[in-house]
Order: C-alpha cells, then structure tokens, then sequence
C-alpha cells in the first residue's frame, strides 16, 4: 500500500536537514519526486473561518459540523462541506457520541405527522438535579407539526392540577389542540387530566407501555434538552433552572436549525417571531442567559400569544 506524498516529504526533509543528504538522494531514497518535496502549498490558514467556527463550537457544544456549517451560512459564510469538515477535524471540535442502544427488529412504520399546528401535541417528563443534589422534574410541550417547544414547566413536585393549570395556560393563547399524546404515568392518567380534557373536548392519546417512540417527538426534544441545556449546565436552585431552561427553550425555538424541517438549506428564521431572538441577537450560552432573560421578560410582557406565530404549512410538507 502506498504512502501519500505528504507523509513522505517529512522524512525526506528530516534526511536532508539531519542527515545532510542532498534533497535528490533523500528524494529517491523514499521514493518522493524532487518538485514534491520542494513544492510549497499556497493555501490560506483560514484564521478567521477558523476563529469563527471555534466559537460557535464554544456557544454549541453539541452541535456537529453540519449544524455549525448552517449556522455560518446564516451570517453569510458559505463553504463547501468538505473544506468545512476539514477544518472541523484539524480543530479537534468533533463532538463525541453517546453509546448506541438496542436496535428494534422487524419493520419499522413512519409515525403519522399532522398538517396543520395545533393538531397535537405532545408531553413527557424529564428528570435532573441540583447541586445539592435534590431532584426536579421538567415538563415538556411539542407540538408535533411545527416541533415548537410550547412550554418547560421545573419543580420538585409536578402533580395532575398542576399540569392541568400548566396545559390551561398553554390553551388561554394557543387554542386547544384536537389531541394531546403521552405516557401512562400518574400524573397523565389521574382523575384531573381524564376530567379536563372532557371538558375540554379534546382527545388525550395514550402510548402503548414500554414504547416510547410511539411518542418519538417529544422523546427527541427531550434528549435535545438533556444533550444541549441540562447536560452543561450546574443548577443551583429552581430559580436558575426556570431562567435557563425558558432562554433555552426560546432559543431552541427561533435560532437552532431544525434539520427534520427544512433540509440542509434553512431560512435564517425559522418561526419568525415579532419580537424574540433573531439571527442577530446572541445565541444561548451556558452560564451566560441573562441577555436571553432579559428578551423573555419583554416577550412576557408583550404578550405570550405573539411569541410564536403560526408556520406556512407549505414549507413542512
């Protein structure tokens, strides 16, 4: 098997430089042409796209190079995917990979994705930790068409009223949905979930046990949340955990590509909102929120129902 041209040229360079052979004898010695051991390589070192692509690996720690790569076509750097791959590489910015799991066997079926927003939607639990160590739970709302995170609720307690009063809220600016998808936890399967959406006329869905990507929406938002937020985050009290993880959740919602939805070409603002982040505010960084706490005081005060405005269906199909 052969050697690359340019692990040759080191050896004949090192024979040349110690040995005090001349370049023609070390040349053929390892068996290198003279003028590629001579030619010099006029290509730039890239210290600014280089620059630029480490800090948004720093801002995105578990982003790989195709979200980076997106992420610099919004601030008008377009480059091709394998110099951006390179470049990725020699920065030592590779993310690494968590295990694989089990795989399913037999045939696998899609998952029916409705048309319109504000079909269904889906809800799922989350669980982490404090520094002290005392543990929260964290309510999570996708709704399935449109992938927006709808709300994260955190406490240490998070029983049927409070996810009733939680959902009620949602409903006050959204409108009801025709069906909400889950678990057949405690909380999802009590009296007071089975009473609301009756009255609510809504249609609740449970998943089958032990599947949960029949639930496969707000699964992989929830490993997103726990990859991106909760992961590099040390949360010291409830109240720290309800600015991140809302900053998060706006910026998850406006500024992170979204892949499943758009294909490698994205609009530089998916949802498009009013007034929330935009391509030009600063993005979510761990440990640096208050920027973001700041924005989402003003959208609360503007009016939740404004946040997050409807999407043409005809760009999801």
């Amino acid at each position: 098997m052969g050697y690359a041209p340019l692990a040759l040229t080191h050896p004949a360079r090192w024979a040349v430089r110690e040995r005090s052979y001349s370049k023609r004898r070390a040349c053929r010695l390892v068996g290198l042409h003279p003028k590629t051991c001579r030619y010099t390589s006029k290509r730039t070192g890239d210290e600014e796209l280089r620059s630029k692509l480490r800090e948004l690996a720093s801002q995105r720690r578990r982003f790989g190079y195709r979200r980076l790569g997106l992420l610099l076509t919004r601030q008008g750097i377009k480059l091709n995917h394998k110099k951006l791959y390179r470049l990725y590489r020699e920065e030592r910015l590779s993310v690494r990979k968590c295990g694989g799991g089990k795989r399913a066997l037999g045939t696998r079926e899609p998952m029916a994705i409705p048309q319109d927003r504000n079909l269904r939607l889906s809800l799922d639990f989350v669980m982490d930790t404090l520094m002290s160590g005392r543990r929260f739970r964290i309510l999570t709302v996708v709704d399935d068409f449109t992938r927006e995170c709808l709300g994260l609720v955190a406490d240490t307690s998070l029983t049927a009223p409070r996810v009733v009063r939680e959902l009620s809220h949602i409903i006050e600016s959204r409108g009801c949905p025709r069906m909400i998808v889950s678990d057949n936890g405690t909380e999802f399967a009590s009296n007071a979930i089975l009473a609301w959406q009756e009255a609510r006329g809504i249609e609740w869905h449970y998943i089958a046990p032990g599947k949960p990507m029949q639930n496969g929406f707000v699964e992989s938002f929830d490993g997103s949340l726990r990859d991106e937020c909760l992961n590099e985050t040390l949360f010291v009290n409830l109240s720290e955990v309800h600015e991140i993880i809302e900053a998060w959740r706006i910026d998850y919602n406006t500024n992170r590509p979204h892949t499943s939805l758009y294909g490698p070409h994205q609009p530089s603002s998916q949802h498009a909102p009013p007034r929330a982040i935009t391509g030009t505010d600063p993005p979510y960084k761990r440990g640096q929120v208050w920027e973001q706490v700041t924005i989402l005081a003003h959208n609360l005060e503007v009016g939740s129902s404004n946040l997050l405005p409807a999407t043409s269906s005809s760009n999801h199909q």
